[in-house]
């Protein structure tokens, strides 16, 4: 019953014609309720999860055709060239022959010609006639062999004077001639074009030599001998050519493929494309074939040199103990010619193309085991330099993984596998410098598709969980991934300082620059400070960092602050009646009473009077709050080097309000003001300061002398119960 739900869920899932917001809209008008929902969508997750399944499968399958494919053609591809190299010495030899046979037939015509115009009576004999005929063949025949030797020879000097002439058109490649046994095999103009869209980007010049392929951009504007500039080189065994098929404007075209880059190339005429290719193929062929010939002829003279060596006797030392083994490990020489040693550059390769970087580490690790105690053995550097063409090939590839321009989505995890990889192969600092690179690349675009939000706090909120998320996932990762490396720690460390900063950057720009209020600046920082608290957990502390970042900005924000205050009170005191303060309900009497409480000052209540009345003057009530305020978002910004920062904003702010209620005092002629005043003066010196003055100590760790000696230096007006008109 299931199994046929399945299948009628499958098959109206895989419909042509099926719309899934038809579908979604009839699913949820005949769903009872959650559950059915619940379990619908059980039953599409179970399809999609099947659905995966058969498709890894497939892709496994196709992966293991694909090798057993790939190792088809590279065998069939060694019995090509060992079929193409006996034809070729064969056809050396047919032609050999013919010339001999030639030779042979033209000094019989001669000898003939000779014995017919001989004189009868001459003084030479036929036995020396025939002695100095036979010398001549034989001198004759010895000089024609002599040239057919040689004409190889010269046909490849004459080749490398000629890519001496050429290349001496082109620019910045005096280099390329440096190479031993190196000459021109083809030349030719060609067009490249971008890969996408075929257009043409420039014109250019190729020289196809033996071992590589010399690609030179045409200089316009240039004048005089030199036409073309150096632009790549490519050995023969690092790139393939792949024919491109006519199709509109793009005709006469190939591609060189040499990862990650595609080069695409338009010929003259189709007969010039297939001449390249053609040359191309046959040229790569030939050099591999080089390459395996004189990899034999190492491995032939190695094994004759063995051979010699056993049939020497050896002298016996002295020193020599007769119970040792007298082999010396060292000097054994291995079999260059098994199946996966020849195999070996051809399945690095293949793991390569297939992206299976362990694999070909595997193999690299696998040969350098093998060939420990050889090094110097003929042959074996010749492997060695073929499989090293692999190995800059494979990093490379998995520099590329770790580059920054590819999809960072996957976070610190995704780039374990090529960390991994290039830390095998002995590249530990190119990795600790590409994992940096990138993550930092991680860190920039995260921070930079952040949605800015309406509200501050949200947005830092959200920055801050961004940020420091993935610097505690990058550090873990890190962790894990250079464990056994601890010289990358200090590099790690740096990086984080550098992305501390991105951080901080995008910080200010939201908090500081768009002039947030003190309060909303304060709960903002306490947020980082709190997540910056957490990285403590992998040892690493960016608070210090983070702080002196912060410095200039914070300093900044309480500076401003502090002007507003300081403002709103000289403000509030060039109207100051010296009236009680009437608060007219008792809801906002109240209210008064616990923000009071709120701030440290308990004693309030003596204070206040009947119904709703306040026996204190508006300006000093407002004064409190906002100092108040002022101390508490200060400590929540506070660090040692906003200390005297924190301190002196204190005592201004103070000192406007003390010279306020000084100057009232002498000034006022009304004695009941006077009264009043002095009730405010107490209010303000032997209860507020008192409160501010403990809450900076608890906050701070260190009592405020500034505030006491301001509090004690001052005239402390006293109120006098029996004299209202004393204070001292």
């Amino acid at each position: 019953m299931a199994a046929d739900v399945a299948s009628r869920l499958r098959r109206q899932l895989e419909a042509p014609r099926f719309e899934p917001a038809q579908y979604v809209k009839q699913l949820s008008q005949q769903s009872d309720g959650d559950r059915d929902l619940q379990e619908h969508r059980h039953k599409i997750q179970s399809l999609a999860d099947e659905t995966a399944q058969n498709l890894k499968k497939n892709v496994y399958k196709n992966y293991r055709q694909f090798i057993e494919t790939a190792r088809e053609i590279s065998y069939l591809e060694s019995e090509m060239y060992q079929l193409s190299h006996i034809l070729t010495e064969q056809k050396g030899i047919m032609d050999g022959l013919t010339q001999m046979l030639l030779t042979a037939d033209r000094e019989r015509e001669q000898q003939q010609g000779s014995r017919q115009l001989q004189p009868t009576g001459g003084g030479t004999s036929a036995s020396s006639l025939g002695s100095s005929s036979s010398s001549a063949a034989a001198a004759t025949t010895s000089s024609s062999s002599e040239a057919f030797l040689i004409l190889p020879r010269e046909a490849e000097e004459h080749k490398q004077r000629t890519l001496t002439t050429l290349l001496e058109k082109v620019e910045g490649c005096q280099d390329i001639l440096q190479t031993p046994g190196r000459y021109l095999v083809y030349n030719g103009d060609l067009l490249e074009c971008d890969a996408e869209s075929a257009a043409q980007i420039q014109r250019v010049h190729a020289f196809l030599m033996n071992d590589c392929l010399l690609v030179a951009a045409w200089l316009p504007s240039r004048r005089g001998a030199v036409r073309y500039r150096y632009d790549a080189l490519y050995p023969l065994d690092s790139f393939a050519v792949v024919n491109v098929k006519d199709n509109g404007p793009m005709r006469d075209m190939f591609k060189i493929l040499r990862f990650p880059d595609t080069r695409v190339f338009q010929a003259e005429n189709a007969k010039v494309k297939k001449e390249w290719l053609e040359i191309l193929d046959q040229t790569k062929k030939n050099k591999a074939l080089t390459e395996r010939l004189e990899v034999e002829k190492e491995e032939a003279k190695a094994r004759l040199m063995v051979a010699e060596e056993e049939k020497q006797p050896r002298p016996l030392s002295p020193k020599t103990n007769p119970f040792e083994d007298e082999s010396d490990p060292a000097m054994e020489l291995v079999d260059l010619s098994l199946e996966w040693i020849q195999e070996l550059p051809e399945d690095l390769d293949v793991c390569i193309a297939q992206r299976d970087f362990e694999g070909a580490v595997d193999l690299l690790d696998k040969l350098t085991e093998y060939l420990s105690g050889a090094t110097s053995q003929p042959g074996v550097r010749q492997l060695r330099s073929r499989v090293d063409q692999r190995v800059r090939r494979l990093t490379d590839v998995l520099m590329y993984e770790l580059s920054p321009g590819r999809s960072l989505r996957g976070g610190p995890r995704a780039t374990r596998r090529a960390v991994s990889q290039l830390i095998r192969l002995g590249q530990s600092t190119k990795a600790c410098e590409l994992f940096l690179k990138n993550r930092a690349a991680a860190v920039q675009t995260a921070i930079r598709q952040l949605r800015i939000e309406g509200a501050t706090l949200l947005y830092i909120h959200k920055l801050c969980n961004i940020f420091f998320t993935g610097l505690l996932d990058t550090a873990k990762e890190f962790e894990m991934d250079f464990a056994g490396d601890s010289g990358c720690y200090s590099a790690f460390v740096v990086w984080s300082r550098s992305a501390t900063r991105l951080f901080v950057d995008a910080f200010s720009k939201q908090v500081f620059d768009s002039k947030e209020s003190l309060s909303t600046t304060a709960e903002c920082v306490e947020v980082a400070k709190e997540h910056c608290s957490k990285l403590s957990e992998i040892g690493l502390d960016l608070t210090f960092t983070l702080q002196a970042l912060l410095v200039k900005d914070i300093k900044a924000a309480l500076h401003s602050y502090k002007g507003i205050i300081m403002e709103a009170t000289k403000h509030r005191n060039s109207e100051e009646m010296w009236r009680r303060m009437n608060l007219m309900t008792p809801e906002a009497l109240a209210k008064l009473k616990e923000e009071m409480k709120a701030s440290g000052i308990t004693n309030f209540d003596q204070y206040t009077g009947d119904d709703c009345w306040v026996n204190l003057s508006y300006t000093i009530v407002a004064f409190t709050k906002q100092l108040m305020a002022f101390l508490e978002e200060g400590l929540k910004l506070y660090f040692p080097e906003l200390h005297m920062v924190l301190l002196e904003s204190l005592r201004e702010i103070i000192l406007v309000a003390v010279q306020h209620v000084d100057y009232s005092l002498r000034c006022e002629q009304d004695p009941e003001k006077k009264v009043f005043i002095r009730e405010n003066v107490s209010f303000l010196y032997e209860t507020v300061l008192p409160v501010v003055e403990k809450r900076f100590e608890e906050g701070v760790g260190t009592p405020a002398k500034q505030l006491q000696e301001l509090r004690n230096g001052s005239r402390i007006i006293r109120v006098n119960p029996e004299s209202t008109n004393s204070f001292v």
